[in-house]
């Protein structure tokens, strides 16, 4: 659904799959530099909004993901998990729970299949669950860092006045987009593929709770975080600069002319210039002299192998 915030001076849509949000404003870099100095607030309504009601919706969506959901506070984030049976990564959530319902944003046009799953799980609890994308809207204010980022559910009428109202300047989808990769924060999609694993990216801790009960795709978190052997993991990448046009997600990353991962999000960052996340093979050395897309790129470690 098109952000009305679109109709502001200077607005250019983001990039493909947040292209209802504005990727800017008309000037990113000094955009991503008043958040540094001291913060913006950033439309988010590209993405999914999913309510969760029912007296027993805490205790069901605990037995369902990664995250320990059963005493979540009223008002308190989090992050959350669906994995497939085999523990791959199907769905990233982030929750709050209001005491009367539990909402979540996913990315965009991923509320639907994150809503056929819950319903065909639902057996005789008391939940309900709906798609409430057409209706709500997500933004996130933030100060300084992206670790520092609140978000809020709102209706979707109400968004320009809510936004409008924390009187934060407004930043542009881009800047969020430079301050996750610089974080080392994945994002689904992304720095993600079909056979993606939590230990891979980083999500151990902050989306997965290795001290609870049974959920799908449990067993090999057990597994791998016991062994201490994911196959690939995540890295920053500071790329030279070389090529204007920064490369594409599911670039290739090499070495000696050999494939040795993939390349997620890539940004100009307005400090630490043209910067992306990537997922490389476990075995890939700290060191290595990676290219991706003929430009030279040096790796910072950010998951352990």
């Amino acid at each position: 659904m098109r952000s009305p915030l679109l109709d502001r001076p200077g607005a250019v849509p983001a990039h493909a799959p947040d292209e209802a949000v504005a990727g800017h404003y008309g000037d990113p870099l000094r955009e991503q530099r008043t958040v540094l100095a001291g913060g913006g607030v950033v439309d988010r309504s590209q993405r999914g909004v999913v309510r969760v009601s029912g007296p027993d919706r805490l205790s069901w969506l605990h037995s369902l993901t990664s995250q320990h959901l059963e005493s979540l506070p009223t008002g308190e984030w989090t992050e959350a998990l669906v994995l497939s049976p085999h523990g791959h990564v199907e769905h990233d959530i982030r929750l709050v729970d209001d005491g009367e319902a539990t909402w979540m944003h996913v990315e965009p046009g991923a509320s639907p299949s994150l809503v056929t799953y819950l319903d065909s799980m639902r057996f005789m609890l008391r939940v309900e669950v709906e798609d409430v994308t057409p209706s709500y809207a997500v933004f996130s204010t933030v100060e300084g860092a992206i670790e520092k980022a609140a978000d809020q559910v709102v209706p979707r009428e109400s968004l320009v006045q809510a936004i409008d109202a924390t009187e934060l300047p407004l930043v542009g989808h881009d800047a969020w987009e430079a301050l996750r990769v610089a974080a080392g924060i994945p994002r689904l999609g992304f720095e993600t593929d079909h056979r993606t694993i939590p230990h891979e990216v980083g999500w151990i801790g902050p989306a997965v709770h290795l001290d609870k009960g049974c959920y799908r795709g449990q067993e090999t978190v057990a597994r791998v975080h016991n062994l201490g052997r994911p196959p690939r993991r995540l890295v920053l990448l500071h790329l030279d600069g070389s090529v204007d046009t920064l490369p594409p997600p599911g670039t290739p990353v090499t070495l000696d002319e050999r494939d040795v991962g993939f390349l997620g999000t890539a940004v100009h960052h307005a400090e630490l210039g043209p910067i992306a996340l990537a997922v490389v093979k476990r075995a890939t050395a700290d060191d290595a002299h990676l290219m991706v897309a003929g430009m030279a790129a040096a790796a910072e470690r950010l998951v352990d192998a």
